[in-house]
Parts: C-alpha cells; sequence; structure tokens
C-alpha cells in the first residue's frame, strides 16, 4: 500500500545524511506536511566509508523512506555492492524506470552529460541506451521526470570556473521532454535554484541539499521550499576538490 503524503525532492546531499533529515523534520513541524517519501535527485554520495560510518558505526536510520537516483558524484566502482549492502536504508532507483510516487507517476534517469574525467567518472555519463529506454514508454504516461542534469536550452549556464566545459544540459533531454510532455522535470547538479517554463513543463532546479528542497503533492502541485541547514564542520581538504 502506497504510504500517502508529500514526496520530498532533494538533491546534492555529498554524503552529508544528515541533512535529509532537518529537510523532513522542517516540512513536517514548521509547514505541517506530512511526508510520506524522500527522493534524492543524485550525488546522494554512495560511498562506502560514509555510509559505513552513518549507518553502521553510529546506527542512524533515515525518518522517512528515502530513495535516490546517481549523480556523478557516487563510487561507481563499487556501486552495485553499496546498494545491495545499505538496502535496508537506501533504495536506487534505476535509469529508464518509472516509479509511483503516490499518485505521480516519475520516470527516473540518473547521471550527467560527460564534462571530464574527474567529475563524469566511468558508470556516471549517461548513453544512447538510456535515452532509448526512457523512451520506450508511451506518451501520456509519465507525470514528471526525475534526473540529476538537466536538459539543454533551459536557461541553465556555467558557472565562470566551469564554463570551458561547453553549455550545462544533456542534448538528448528535449528528446525525451517532447515525447512525454511531463508536467514538471526536476533536476538538481548545478547546486543552485532554477526555474523555467517551456511547452507546458514547468523545470525546476534544485540547489544543494542544505539550501532548500522540493515538496511534490499528492495532488501533483510542487512547492519550492527555501530553507538552510548548518553542516557539521569537515576537513579542510573537502574544500580543495569542491566539496563541502
Amino acid at each position: 500500500m502506497t504510504a500517502v503524503g508529500a514526496t520530498l525532492l532533494i538533491s546534492d546531499v555529498h554524503a552529508h545524511y544528515g541533512v535529509v533529515d532537518n529537510q523532513v523534520v522542517h516540512a513536517e513541524q514548521t509547514l505541517g506536511v506530512a511526508v510520506a517519501r524522500v527522493v534524492v535527485l543524485g550525488d546522494f554520495g554512495l560511498f562506502g566509508a560514509n555510509l559505513h560510518d552513518h549507518f553502521r558505526r553510529d546506527g542512524r536510520r533515515f525518518v522517512r523512506p528515502v530513495s535516490f537516483i546517481e549523480g556523478n558524484h557516487e563510487d561507481f566502482r563499487e556501486f552495485d555492492e553499496l546498494v545491495t549492502q545499505f538496502g535496508d536504508v537506501i533504495t536506487h532507483l534505476p535509469r529508464g524506470t518509472c516509479q509511483q510516487l503516490g499518485s505521480v507517476n516519475a520516470l527516473c534517469l540518473g547521471g550527467a552529460r560527460y564534462m571530464d574525467a574527474w567529475s563524469t567518472p566511468a558508470g556516471s555519463e549517461i548513453t544512447d541506451r538510456d535515452i532509448a529506454q526512457c523512451l520506450v514508454y508511451p506518451a501520456g504516461s509519465v507525470d514528471v521526470i526525475l534526473s540529476h542534469d538537466c536538459p539543454t536550452d533551459i536557461g541553465v549556464t556555467n558557472s565562470a570556473d566551469m564554463g570551458h566545459l561547453g553549455a550545462p544540459g544533456v542534448p538528448a533531454f528535449p528528446q525525451l521532454a517532447r515525447h512525454h510532455q511531463p508536467s514538471f522535470w526536476f533536476f538538481g547538479h548545478h547546486h543552485r535554484w532554477h526555474d523555467f517554463e517551456a511547452n507546458g513543463t514547468r523545470y525546476l532546479g534544485l540547489p544543494q541539499s542544505w539550501q532548500g528542497y522540493a515538496l511534490l503533492h499528492d495532488d501533483g502541485s510542487v512547492e519550492p521550499i527555501r530553507h538552510d541547514v548548518e553542516l557539521p564542520k569537515r576537513p579542510s581538504w573537502w574544500r580543495w576538490i569542491g566539496l563541502r
């Protein structure tokens, strides 16, 4: 039986697993919204040492069921093993699958457009096969699309230090939008809010998890929520590689 309540969409957790619960508590206790489930739009931080410390050594559990699509910052060498090993606390939503989130049918497509070997490790790049799998579903069968990277031509720009990598977004994604014509397309990856509408689809980009989230209600309506969560301090070397 599907739990009744909103889906909390969040992105770019980067192994700050406690932030997920902080945002759920904010939605439920401050906004008064019952959260049935959480979906992370990539860069959950699927790394064995971090997962072990949080969920095994410290014995923590999420307050609501949490699932995720992969981003480009996960351990892709041990991906399948970690998904199995930590299946009691986190559920992976595979690429090209449709998932029922309450009354909403969501097409999931993790991964990212190739940028360089460090930021797009083997296993994270979106392939032609992934796109083809998403097109198997008939037009009209998908309510929303959940991805880590964004479509091209929706106004997302690169930050100054990433400009050499070219225009952001996945060139094949607009084909999916034309085929499925979803009401909403949610994504993360670019670490900032972005809101754009075209041809009946609203594209909503989410910031890093500690800056906010979106509530997808069972009636199909959406609320972007700006809410800052203070992060615990981490070693300075994390900042050297672009993480917090």
